[in-house]
């Protein structure tokens, strides 16, 4: 059974930077778009970026492009979110989520990820 599993959050000063880490395991991890939701205190789940299968294409929300920076490891089974020139509004739950449902890219909503990860918490102090 796959399962994703996401790492590296934690508390950061404005204008600092994070690197979230999401590993997969299971099998087929070439068959899965990852993609990064985050979801504030009292807020719905957002959309933050995703990465096509191979990692040659990466996608990003408005309110990250340009700080926020997506990578893939095949090898390894690992995607990686560097996030630069940390915000306050920035302070989230960040989860990452897998769509194996086949070529489309990118894939910004929400409920096209089945598969999930249980979330890391990050804060970005003022």
């Amino acid at each position: 059974q796959e399962q994703l599993l996401e790492s590296g959050g934690g508390l950061v000063q404005t204008g600092g930077s994070l690197r979230l880490s999401c590993a997969f395991s299971g099998r087929a991890f070439h068959n899965y778009g990852i993609g990064w939701v985050r979801q504030a205190p009292g807020s719905e789940r957002d959309y933050v970026g995703s990465i096509n299968w191979n990692g040659r294409r990466a996608d990003y929300a408005d309110s990250v492009k340009g700080r926020f920076t997506l990578s893939r490891d095949n090898d390894n089974f690992m995607v990686y979110l560097l996030m630069d020139n940390l915000r306050p509004d920035d302070t989230a739950v960040y989860y990452c989520a897998g769509n194996s449902d086949g070529p489309g890219f990118p894939r910004f909503a929400v409920y096209e990820y089945g598969l999930w990860g249980q979330g890391t918490q990050v804060t970005v102090s003022s």
